[in-house]
């Protein structure tokens, strides 16, 4: 596992996880673990400096030593708040990184190579996702720190896709393998968490 030092990276727990019925499903239980601690075991060995995006009281997060870092747009704005959220955070916090790093924290599998594999597409662009199966996963992205001050123009401007914001910048997109499992399965509903289970207990 490379770690990248022009990154720096944000853990987008921002969402109200309606469909796994409230709460911080992050912090729901994955072989013995909460699904957070999977997360940042896979992302934070490749970049320099890592922050994680939540709203509420930042002490439930605290045995993970991460600094927290709220939305700065009301109302739950979606995974572009917390892009936002990261790229203001990284300006200080990390100011020598040319790139943010967005990641879920519900997906327990993600590479051990994505920074690296994002970053080696980044040449010429602003914005480098991650794919698998046919499908784009925006809030797994490589984001160009000089998008700070647009995103946060298009944020109060009423912008909240992140398609509707990438589309005036190069976006570059990167596929991911599917096999033995897709890297950006994520635990939406209890029954994904059932089959995260699974997949951890076969060792995939």
């Amino acid at each position: 596992m490379t770690r990248e030092p022009q990154v720096a990276g944000v853990l987008l727990a921002g969402g109200l996880s309606r469909r796994m019925g409230g709460g911080d499903k992050n912090l729901r239980m994955l072989g013995g673990r909460p699904v957070l601690a999977h997360v940042i075991e896979r992302v934070r060995p490749q970049i320099a400096a890592l922050a994680l995006n939540a709203n509420g009281d930042p002490a439930r997060f605290a045995e993970y030593g991460l600094p927290v870092v709220p939305d700065s747009i009301e109302g739950f704005a979606g995974p572009l708040a917390g892009v936002l959220a990261g790229l203001d955070w990284a300006a200080k916090g990390a100011p020598d990184c040319g790139w943010l790093l967005s990641a879920p924290t519900d997906a327990p599998f993600l590479p051990k190579d994505l920074v690296w594999r994002l970053l080696n597409a980044s040449a010429a662009a602003d914005v480098v996702v991650a794919a698998s199966g046919g499908r784009a996963h925006p809030v797994a992205a490589l984001w160009a720190a000089s998008l700070r001050d647009p995103l946060h123009a298009a944020l109060e401007g009423g912008v909240r896709k992140v398609e509707d914001f990438t589309r005036d910048y190069r976006v570059r997109t990167v596929a991911f393998p599917t096999e033995p499992v897709d890297p950006f399965f994520n635990l939406n509903r209890p029954e994904d968490l059932e089959e995260a289970e699974r997949l951890l207990a076969s060792g995939r």
